[in-house]
């Protein structure tokens, strides 16, 4: 963990542990790493949940119950998809995030270069949602994603 995500995340589990919530991640293209980088400090089991990696959309549907409809809509990587893994997710805890995006090096789609890469936090009822367009090879769209991810996150805290 380096310093900065390690201050992220001790300012993400002194928030939520302030207003007793608990944290669930549901993650595609980090592959768990915001899961890992909040478990990575020690006493995160007193404001972390669980956490989803549903990398197919069989698994988004599954495990977060993402409508089959949204995923062929808007596919995989969306803000529409964000919002229906953060609905799915919150039902384990009282704050979810969700990303979804292309790390690369292939998978880019018309509209979606790699390193475009969706983020939601919040709850069923109200999320907040934001699109990034990152650079860098597969492990820097990854990175950059799980530290926006982390900062979503305490901005949504802050704003409840």
């Amino acid at each position: 963990m380096s310093e900065s995500t390690t201050e992220l995340c001790q300012q993400l589990a002194q928030l939520l542990r302030a207003k007793k919530q608990r944290l669930v991640t549901a993650e595609s293209c980090t592959g768990g790493l915001v899961a890992t980088l909040c478990t990575d400090l020690a006493g995160s089991s007193d404001w972390f949940e669980c956490g989803f990696v549903t990398y197919s959309n069989t698994a988004k549907m599954r495990d977060l119950g993402v409508p089959a409809a949204v995923l062929l809509q808007y596919g995989a990587v969306s803000e529409a998809t964000v919002r229906a893994m953060v609905a799915g997710a919150a039902r384990y805890g009282h704050v979810a995030v969700a990303i979804s995006g292309i790390a690369g090096p292939g998978g880019a789609v018309e509209g979606k270069p790699v390193g475009t890469v969706w983020l939601a936090c919040g709850h069923s009822e109200q999320q907040l949602t934001e699109t990034h367009c990152f650079g860098g090879d597969r492990d820097a769209v990854r990175q950059q994603s799980a530290i926006a991810a982390l900062k979503l996150i305490i901005r949504w805290i802050n704003t409840q």
